[in-house]
């Protein structure tokens, strides 16, 4: 799974918090992580030099294997709240995606195995 990051002007991008963010990216997404291509990271600060509630947003948009890819935003009062945010959803929209694809699969896959009935 490659984890591509991109910030803002208003957002130091320093390695330290790429790393952090990679981090946090590759824990929360373990368990799905062999259907994943990439997942891209966009991090802004709404606000810029002034202070705001929740003027931290990420967007985490992961691209799934034969599918379309699918994005979840977060807006918080700090970046790492942000991303824990944003990562807990991604989370649980693809673990969502992925089992109403299995369940359609294994819906054709009964129909197809079941044969004519006969009375």
């Amino acid at each position: 799974m490659q984890i591509q990051i991109n910030t803002d002007h208003n957002i130091e991008g320093r390695e330290a918090l790429a790393d952090h963010v990679r981090g946090v990216v590759e824990t929360a997404l373990n368990r799905v992580s062999d259907h994943i291509t990439r997942v891209e990271v966009h991090l802004s600060d709404e606000n810029g030099a002034k202070r705001g509630e929740n003027d931290k947003r990420c967007v985490m948009e992961a691209r799934l294997e034969a599918r379309q890819p699918i994005a979840v935003t977060q807006q918080s009062a700090t970046v790492d709240h942000a991303v824990d945010g944003a990562a807990d959803k991604l989370v649980r929209l693809i673990e969502s995606t992925l089992g109403r694809r299995h369940d359609r699969e294994s819906r054709r896959g009964n129909s197809l195995t079941r044969g004519p009935e006969f009375i």
